[in-house]
C-alpha cells in the first residue's frame, strides 16, 4: 500500500463505521420508546457520552492546550445542538425510524441556505444552476418520502414529520454554528466542550420533565440499561470521532456523500426489527432525494477542487 493510499483506506473504514454507528441511533431510540420517556433517554445518553469526553478537556486544561475563549465560543453551538437533540429524540415517539431518517435529509437544504447567508465564499457554489437543481430534487424527493405512505399522516405522524424536519433545520444550524464559532479549534476538543454543555441541558430537562426525574432508567433490566449506555457510546461518543477522522482523510464532500445512504440503512433495519413498511413510492422518492443531495455535494466538491488548484 502506498503512502497516499493508506489515509484513503483508513478514511474508507472510518466513514463506513460512521455510517453504521449513526444508522444505529434511530434504532436504539425506537427500541426505548416503550421503556423510557424522551427526556430520560436524552439525559442518560448525553450525560454518559459527556462523561466519556470529559478527560479530553481535563488533559487539555492541565497541559494548557485549550485556547482562550473556548467555553464562551461553544455556547451558541451547544444551545442549537441541545434543541436539535430534543426535537430529534421526540420525533421517534411519533413516527418510525425509516420515515424519520428521510425527513432528516432536509438538513442539507437548510445547511445550503445558511451557508449562503453566513459565508460569502459559499455563494458561488449555491448560485450554480446544477446546485439549485439538486436542491429542488431534494425537496421533491423528501416530500414524497414523507407524504406518500399508504395512509394520510394522522396528527401524531404529522407532528413526527414536523419534528424530523425541525431536527434537520437545527442540525444544519448546529453545523453552521460550529463552523462560525469554533473555527481554529480541534474538532475533537470542540465536540468535547459542546457535549458538556449539551449534557448539562439534557440532564436539567430530564430532572424537570422526565418521569420520576429519569430514575426509571436505573430500574430497567440490567441488559437494557447497558444497551442504553452502549447507544451513547456508539451514536454520540464514537460516531462523532469517526466522522471527524473521515473528513480529515476523505474530505467533507465524500464523507457527506457516503452518509446519504443513512436513510436506506435505517429503513431496511427498521423493517427487519420493527416491521416498519415504507411504500414503493416512498423508497423511490427517498432515492430521488438522495440523488439530489449527491448533485449538491458534487458541485460543492468540484468548486472546492478548483479553489485548491487556484490556490
Amino acid at each position: 500500500m502506498t503512502h497516499d493510499s493508506k489515509p484513503a483506506a483508513i478514511g474508507t473504514l472510518t466513514i463506513v463505521l460512521t455510517l453504521v454507528a449513526w444508522s444505529s441511533v434511530p434504532l436504539f431510540l425506537r427500541h426505548f420508546v416503550d421503556l423510557i420517556d424522551p427526556w430520560t433517554s436524552n439525559g442518560w445518553r448525553y450525560g454518559f457520552a459527556a462523561a466519556l469526553w470529559a478527560p479530553v478537556l481535563v488533559i487539555g486544561l492541565l497541559r494548557g492546550r485549550l485556547r482562550p475563549g473556548l467555553w464562551k465560543a461553544a455556547i451558541i453551538p451547544s444551545i442549537v445542538n441541545a434543541i436539535g437533540q430534543v426535537t430529534f429524540v421526540c420525533a421517534h415517539y411519533q413516527i418510525e425510524p425509516g420515515l424519520l431518517s428521510f425527513g432528516l435529509r432536509s438538513q442539507i437544504i437548510f445547511a445550503a441556505v445558511g451557508a449562503y447567508l453566513l459565508f460569502p465564499d459559499e455563494r458561488r457554489v449555491i448560485r450554480s444552476w446544477s446546485y439549485v437543481l439538486g436542491v429542488i430534487v431534494v425537496i421533491g424527493g423528501t416530500s414524497g418520502a414523507l407524504l406518500m405512505g399508504k395512509e394520510r399522516p394522522d396528527a401524531a405522524a404529522t407532528l413526527g414529520i414536523l419534528l424530523a424536519i425541525a431536527s434537520g433545520l437545527l442540525f444544519a444550524l448546529y453545523a453552521l454554528a460550529v463552523r462560525k464559532y469554533m473555527r481554529g479549534t480541534n474538532s475533537v476538543v470542540a465536540f468535547a466542550v459542546i457535549s458538556q454543555y449539551t449534557a448539562a441541558a439534557m440532564l436539567v430537562l430530564m430532572l424537570l420533565f422526565g418521569r420520576r426525574s429519569g430514575v426509571e432508567a436505573i430500574e430497567l433490566e440490567r441488559s437494557e440499561f447497558l444497551l442504553l449506555l452502549l447507544s451513547a457510546v456508539i451514536g454520540i461518543a464514537l460516531g462523532h470521532v469517526l466522522y471527524y477522522m473521515s473528513i480529515a482523510r476523505l474530505g467533507v464532500a465524500v464523507s457527506a456523500g457516503v452518509l446519504q445512504l443513512h436513510p436506506f440503512m435505517v429503513g431496511v433495519a427498521s423493517l427487519l426489527l420493527f416491521g416498519e413498511v415504507l411504500t414503493m413510492a416512498q423508497w423511490i422518492s427517498g432515492g430521488v432525494a438522495i440523488l439530489g443531495a449527491m448533485m449538491m455535494l458534487s458541485v460543492q466538491g468540484r468548486v472546492s477542487r478548483m479553489r485548491g488548484r487556484a490556490g
